[in-house]
C-alpha cells in the first residue's frame, strides 16, 4: 500500500481546526504534525490551507443491491459516495430479497468484499415474522437492527404491536427506525384522492405524510424504548414537532438519539414547485418552519447525525404521476458540499459538521478506530476547498440513475480528494479504479 504525505492542511478534528500535516502509511495515520512535509511518501498532496475533514460515515443509505440493480449498485453507489466525500456507509434491508436473517445478510457483505469503493456495513432487517434471527443477531457482526414503522412493502413493514414489541424488547443491538404511522397516511391518502383523483399535486406530499404521521410514530418508538430501555436511533426527522421527543444531552448519555438527513436540512415545500418528484421522498420534505427547526437541532445536539438516506431511482421512474413515482434521491455525492452551504451561513461550524458527520456515527455504532483524524486511525480523509464554487451538472453524477436533486444548484465548496482506509480513493473529479473499501468493524 502507498504512503500518502498531506501537507498544508487545516485539520478538523476532535472539536478544533489546526494546521499541520497527516502522514499515512499501511492504511492508518502514522503522524499528525507541523514538519511532516520533507517526509518521502509515495503520494505528496499539498493542501495549500484547503480543510482535511474526516471521511462522512453515512448511516442510512439505500444502495440496491440486490434485486434493484438498475437503480443502482454497491459499486456505482460507493463509487458516488467516495466522490463526495464519504468513507463509510451503513447500507439499508429492503433489497430484493430483504435482508431478514443472517445469511442474508453474509450474502451483502460478501458482495460487497472486493467492489465497494468506501467502508461498508449492512443492516438486518426486522419483520414481523422475524424475531428469532433478530434474537440471534451478532453484534459485532453489522451495524445494527433496522426496523420499518410505515413507509415499507411486503414483510419488512412491522405494524403487529407484539412484534415491534419483541424487537425492542430482545435486540441485541441498535434499532434503528423509519417512522411514519400509516394508518394515519391512509386517511390523507383518502382526502386527498376525494380532492384530486389520482392527479395528486405532489405539493401535497407533506399533507398526505404529514406531521402528525410522523411525530405519531415517532413517540410511539420513543415510548417503546423507554418502556424496554432498547438503544434506538431514530432516522430521517422532519418536524419540529419531533425534536420535543429528544434531549440535548451528551451522545453517551443517551439510549434514544436521532438523525436528520441532509436535504431535509436543504429544501422545504416551496421546492416542490421546481424540483416536483425529484425530492419526493418519505418522511416528506416539510415546511420552511419545519427545516429551520431542524437546523436548530443538530446545533443544540438534539439531533446526534446527519446523514443522507441516498435513494436512487431512474428518471423514467420519478417522471411518472404522483403514486406512480417512488419516494427517495440519489445524495450520497452531493451531500457534503449540501452540507458545507449551512458552514458558508453562519449555521454550523466545521467542527460540527465532523462531529455530526464522522465522530458521532462513529462513537454511536462504535466503530473501531474510525471517524477521527487520529494517530493509529484508520486513514479515512476528504479534503475539501471551501473556495471552489461548482454548479451541479448531469455531466458530472456518479450515480448509476444519472441525475440529482441539485441539478443547476450552486455549492460554495468542492471535494477534492477522499483517502478510504489509506487508499486514494478520488481526486479531482476522478475515482480510483480499484476498489478499497473495508467491512467496518465494531468493539461493542
Amino acid at each position: 500500500m502507498k504512503t500518502i504525505l498531506i501537507a498544508n492542511a487545516k485539520i478538523v478534528s476532535d472539536g478544533s481546526t489546526k494546521d499541520g500535516d497527516v502522514f499515512i502509511k499501511e492504511g492508518r495515520i502514522e503522524r499528525i504534525g507541523s514538519d511532516l512535509a520533507a517526509r518521502s511518501a509515495d503520494i505528496v498532496l499539498d493542501a495549500g490551507g484547503k480543510v482535511l475533514l474526516p471521511g462522512l460515515i453515512d448511516d442510512q443509505v439505500h444502495f440496491r443491491e440486490p434485486g434493484m440493480t438498475h437503480k443502482g449498485d454497491i459499486a456505482s453507489e460507493s463509487a458516488a459516495a467516495v466522490a463526495g466525500g464519504i468513507t463509510g456507509y451503513m447500507d439499508m434491508p429492503n433489497t430484493q430479497p430483504p435482508t431478514t436473517t443472517a445469511r442474508l445478510l453474509e450474502d451483502k457483505f460478501t458482495a460487497a468484499a472486493g467492489r465497494s469503493f468506501a467502508n461498508y456495513s449492512f443492516y438486518m432487517g426486522g419483520a414481523n415474522n422475524n424475531l428469532e434471527d433478530i434474537k440471534a443477531f451478532d453484534p459485532l457482526s453489522a451495524c445494527g437492527i433496522k426496523v420499518f414503522m410505515g413507509a415499507s412493502t411486503g414483510n419488512l413493514l412491522v405494524d403487529d404491536p407484539k412484534a415491534l414489541e419483541g424487537i425492542f424488547s430482545h435486540a441485541p443491538a441498535i434499532v434503528a427506525t423509519h417512522c411514519e404511522d400509516n394508518a394515519t397516511i391512509a386517511v390523507n391518502t383518502k382526502r386527498a384522492r376525494e380532492r384530486y383523483g389520482d392527479d395528486i399535486p405532489v405539493a401535497q406530499h407533506p399533507e398526505i405524510r404529514s406531521e402528525e404521521a410522523c411525530y405519531k410514530s415517532t413517540s410511539l418508538a420513543v415510548d417503546l424504548a423507554r418502556r424496554f430501555n432498547t438503544r434506538l436511533h431514530v432516522l430521517h426527522l422532519s418536524t419540529a414537532r419531533e425534536m420535543e421527543l429528544f434531549s440535548g444531552a451528551a451522545l453517551e448519555e443517551k439510549r434514544i438519539t436521532a438523525e436528520v438527513c441532509v436535504h431535509h436540512l436543504f429544501f422545504d415545500r416551496s421546492h416542490y414547485r421546481d424540483k416536483g418528484n425529484r425530492i419526493k421522498c418519505n418522511p416528506a420534505i416539510k415546511t420552511a418552519a419545519d427545516r429551520r427547526a431542524l437546523v436548530q437541532a443538530v446545533a443544540d445536539n438534539r439531533i446526534d447525525i446527519v446523514a443522507t438516506d441516498h435513494a436512487p431511482h431512474s428518471l423514467a421512474e420519478k417522471q411518472n404521476t404522483y403514486f406512480k413515482a417512488p419516494a427517495g434521491l440519489p445524495l450520497v455525492q452531493h451531500a457534503l458540499p449540501c452540507l458545507l452551504e449551512h458552514y458558508h451561513r453562519g449555521h454550523f461550524s466545521l467542527e460540527l459538521i465532523a462531529e455530526k458527520t464522522a465522530h458521532a456515527p462513529a462513537r454511536l455504532f462504535e466503530l473501531k478506530d474510525r471517524g477521527y483524524i487520529r494517530e493509529g486511525y484508520w486513514a479515512d480523509l476528504v479534503l475539501v476547498d471551501l473556495q471552489r464554487p461548482y454548479v451541479v451538472s448531469e455531466n458530472d453524477i456518479f450515480y448509476r440513475c444519472g441525475w440529482s436533486p441539485f441539478e443547476g444548484d450552486t455549492f460554495r465548496s468542492s471535494v477534492e480528494a477522499t483517502i478510504v482506509s489509506g487508499h486514494l480513493a478520488y481526486r479531482n473529479g476522478r475515482i480510483d479504479p480499484h476498489p478499497a473499501g473495508r467491512r467496518l468493524s465494531f468493539v461493542r
